[in-house]
């Protein structure tokens, strides 16, 4: 009788560690509301600084459209500003003293959210007025700067003077 009770106990602790193993491990990861909206907050913080040192009042606050500035091969300096949603007469380009200016306001567009029945659950698409700065080098040529406007990106292409390329000279 003692042999059967030894064979059933074991039998029993094998069946419950079978059931143990055949469970996968669950991992526990603790929501943070903070970690949302982390991005937003070092946003913010960019734009607090860059006002208190020297930044523009326009951008307090403001919608901050990006930008990518790189030089050709022929050493142009181009400048593309992704401005979707606006209409080519709503962007203000100028050039002076050497600092490239873009400027323009982008409207809410919350058709039926204002005042009608629908409810908005998440509004992340930016808007508001938007003024971006660039001092650019002195070697550019101010008479040939040009702009295009496509597809929601603003081009600017600013040549460099003729005298401030680079050339070969033949040694005699």
């Amino acid at each position: 009788m003692l042999t059967i009770g030894l064979l059933w106990n074991s039998a029993r602790r094998f069946k419950a560690r079978e059931r143990v193993e055949d469970k996968k491990p669950m991992t526990l990861t603790r929501w943070s509301p903070v970690r949302d909206f982390a991005a937003v907050e070092v946003d913010l913080l960019n734009r607090m600084l860059d006002t208190a040192f020297g930044g523009d009042a326009l951008a307090q606050g403001a919608w901050m459209p990006p930008v990518d500035i790189y030089e050709t091969a022929d050493q142009d300096v181009i400048v593309k500003v992704d401005l979707p949603g606006l209409k080519r007469d709503e962007i203000k380009v100028t050039f002076e003293n050497q600092v490239l200016s873009i400027e323009g306001q982008r409207e809410a567009s919350l058709a039926g959210v204002e005042g009608g029945q629908d409810r908005a659950h998440r509004l992340e698409r930016s808007h508001g007025p938007f003024r971006r700065s660039f001092t650019l080098p002195a070697t550019v040529d101010a008479a040939r700067v040009d702009a295009s406007y496509q597809d929601g990106v603003l081009v600017v292409k600013l040549p460099r003077r003729e005298e401030s390329r680079p050339r070969t000279i033949a040694i005699g």
